[in-house]
């Protein structure tokens, strides 16, 4: 079958459901702001459920908010083949990390309405909640909670800055739902943008995940003394920002220590208390690793700890290293990514295979249910931020895959 014969979802009603989407959360610059939970999340949710309910899905939603638009098979006790990803965003995100995999699910659907197409599995497209982690820590908290990587109450019980939990906030945006936590799945599809360069430097159509990278997060805490900035002597100073200064440029040599499949990241700085003419007594940072070997990992988060103990020590600075994320590196499902680079070979495609750098709710799922993820180029490999974009017919080769991978997984009657 080559590409003109091949079965194919409507590649303008997905680009017209994601502007759609887009609207919610717009940002002055062309991106979304819609953290996880808030009244612009609740908004796309009742969006996605309003579309999905329109296409004939039966509509369920778990104790941790994630929707489940169901399309029943021909047998309907059979697990389904799920199709899915999340509708929160960063601060400053754009219009297509997570909404694209979400609206995929949809489109595929949508596409089995329109050609009368009986799968023996159920097909449902999937909204996790809380996948980004920016307003609730950790990421992917509730496809986490679903594949009990995480127990229900821990779920519940994350917290925003201001203290509100996921638990409260739920209820009160109306997405609380009773259905119980982790069920079975045939199969786990994800579509996302690459979130990096590759594809779209190499001119490659698609890519074809078949790991993800591990990671380990930390908090730490660098105490030191606040002191006046005039007539404190520079050899009397226990300047908890000067250290800090000295971790970031240690976090930064263990990622190239390890490279080029390292990475190594500090994201957030919070200085105490941030007035120009005292001397920093407190700091707390964020600091992000990842590495597809579980060993390496271990190896950089060990390098991590001894250079922040040897660098406090000689700053006379007091530290507390918290790690409070962390998941192995994640092998996909080797019958779902053959059925991807089966559905991009039957589409014509270009495909290459990809390790994913970024965590996903896939790499929680993968606990699950086989799994596997569907990447599309994005200009620049520009993600998390504003100016996020990819081109129309990047989109539309993705879920046309999507559907080819689904109708293997769900077979078609």
């Amino acid at each position: 079958m080559t590409r003109d014969d091949a079965l194919a979802i409507n590649g303008e009603r997905l680009w017209d459901s994601l502007m759609e989407m887009a609207k919610i959360g717009a940002t002055e610059k062309g991106g979304c702001c819609r953290l996880a939970l808030t009244d612009l999340d609740r908004q796309a949710r009742d969006l996605f459920v309003s579309w999905c309910r329109e296409a004939g899905c039966t509509i369920s939603v778990d104790q941790m908010g994630n929707i489940f638009a169901r399309r029943d098979g021909v047998d309907p006790q059979l697990p389904s083949v799920a199709v899915g990803s999340h509708l929160d965003t960063q601060p400053t995100g754009g219009r297509f990390d997570g909404v694209y995999g979400v609206l995929t699910g949809l489109e595929v659907i949508r596409t089995l309405n329109d050609q009368n197409i009986q799968t023996r599995h159920p097909v449902e497209a999937v909204c996790w909640t809380n996948e980004e982690g920016s307003r609730f820590a950790p990421a992917m908290v509730a496809s986490g909670v679903f594949a009990g990587i995480y127990d229900l109450d821990y779920g519940l019980a994350r917290a925003d800055t201001e203290g509100r939990t996921m638990g409260q906030e739920l209820e009160r945006i109306g997405y609380a739902g009773e259905e119980p936590m982790g069920r079975p799945l045939h199969a786990y599809f994800e579509a996302h943008i690459e979130q990096g360069p590759i594809l779209v430097e190499e001119g490659t159509d698609i890519g074809v995940v078949t790991d993800a990278q591990g990671q380990r997060w930390y908090e730490l805490e660098l105490t030191g003394t606040e002191s006046h900035a005039g007539p404190t002597p520079m050899d009397r100073r226990h300047d908890a920002l000067l250290c800090a200064a000295r971790v970031i440029c240690l976090v930064n040599e263990v990622g190239l220590t390890h490279a080029p499949l390292a990475c190594a990241t500090v994201g957030m700085l919070n200085v105490h208390p941030n007035s120009r003419n005292v001397i920093p007594g407190r700091v707390f940072l964020t600091i992000d690793i990842r590495h597809p070997d579980d060993a390496v990992l271990l190896e950089m988060g060990r390098a991590i700890r001894d250079g922040i103990t040897r660098i406090s020590d000689q700053a006379g600075v007091a530290h507390s290293l918290e790690e409070i994320f962390y998941y192995a590196p994640v092998p996909f499902d080797s019958a779902c990514v053959a059925a991807v680079q089966s559905g991009a070979e039957t589409c014509g495609y270009s495909s290459r295979e990809i390790v994913t750098g970024a965590g996903h709710d896939a790499c929680f799922i993968a606990h699950a249910a086989p799994t596997s993820m569907i990447f599309i180029p994005c200009v620049d490999g520009i993600s998390h931020n504003e100016v996020e974009d990819i081109e129309p017919e990047w989109s539309t080769a993705g879920a046309n895959v999507m559907l080819q991978a689904v109708l293997t997984k769900a077979e078609n009657l």
